[in-house]
């Protein structure tokens, strides 16, 4: 606490993981239940722009499946984008997961980076999402 007002965490850079699931199991028998995967990057400073240098997409197994970025992407402030695996790519598994990186020229409010899974099979639906860890700071 600096000057009696709670100190924001600010940075210029993170390695963000977000868990994935390309599927869950269901039943008895483990059948999988195919989900579309949407990696969203939202960009919670009012003013300053980030950049996201790095999208990466593994498997259970930590294989590097895609990268998704051939030129880093500028997101201004509050700003958004989006990074999508189609339900029908079951590659990555139940333990499936995004590697993100992003950097800022000055101190910004980090963004907000999370998965949203979505599966829609007869009768049945389902949703939820994952909000991505920072592993490390830049």
């Amino acid at each position: 606490i600096a000057d009696g007002k709670k100190d924001l965490h600010h940075s210029r850079g993170q390695v963000v993981y977000a868990p994935v699931y390309s599927h869950i199991y269901i039943g008895n028998r483990e059948r999988p239940f195919l989900l579309a995967v949407t990696l969203s990057i939202r960009n919670t400073d009012p003013v300053n722009p980030i950049v996201v240098q790095k999208i990466a997409y593994y498997n259970s197994e930590g294989k590097l499946l895609k990268e998704y970025l051939n030129q880093p992407v500028t997101l201004e402030g509050i700003s958004a984008t989006r990074f999508v695996v189609d339900e029908s790519d079951k590659a990555g598994g139940s333990g499936a997961s995004f590697i993100g990186e992003w950097e800022a020229e000055k101190k910004v409010s980090p963004p907000i980076i999370q998965t949203v899974m979505i599966g829609a099979q007869t009768q049945q639906g389902i949703s939820f999402s994952s909000r991505g860890k920072v592993i490390k700071e830049k």
